[in-house]
């Protein structure tokens, strides 16, 4: 018996079948859980990730102690950026990974966006 793709992971395979990353452009993967928030960017043709950040990362973690949730999620969007922008990427696809583009997800969109990465 077959398993059936529900809800947010047929959200999911629907967005990544439109969506790659390069190496000059790579895809920028958001997740979310209860409590954190994780973004890595990853160049699909050569299978790498070339960046990772979540509020489980020791510069972001330090940022955040007593914020919400939201503002946590703007400290990871502008250290992905940071760290993008320093190894000399600039440019990104947004996966969104099946969750609407409200609330953290469009935080760290937003964040990433106002400090220095295109999408």
């Amino acid at each position: 018996m077959a398993m059936q793709i529900v809800g947010r992971e047929r959200r999911k395979l629907r967005i990544r079948r439109k969506i790659s990353g390069t190496a000059e452009r790579p895809r920028l993967s958001v997740f979310r859980s209860a409590r954190h928030i994780y973004a890595q960017v990853v160049d699909d043709v050569n299978g790498k990730t070339v960046a990772h950040a979540s509020t489980l990362s020791r510069d972001v973690r330090t940022a955040i102690s007593e914020s919400t949730k939201v503002d946590a999620a703007k400290s990871v969007g502008q250290a992905i950026a940071k760290l993008l922008l320093e190894k000399g990427v600039d440019s990104v696809v947004f996966d969104r990974n099946g969750y609407l583009y409200h609330g953290r997800v469009r935080a760290l969109a937003d964040a990433a966006r106002a400090a220095g990465l295109k999408f």
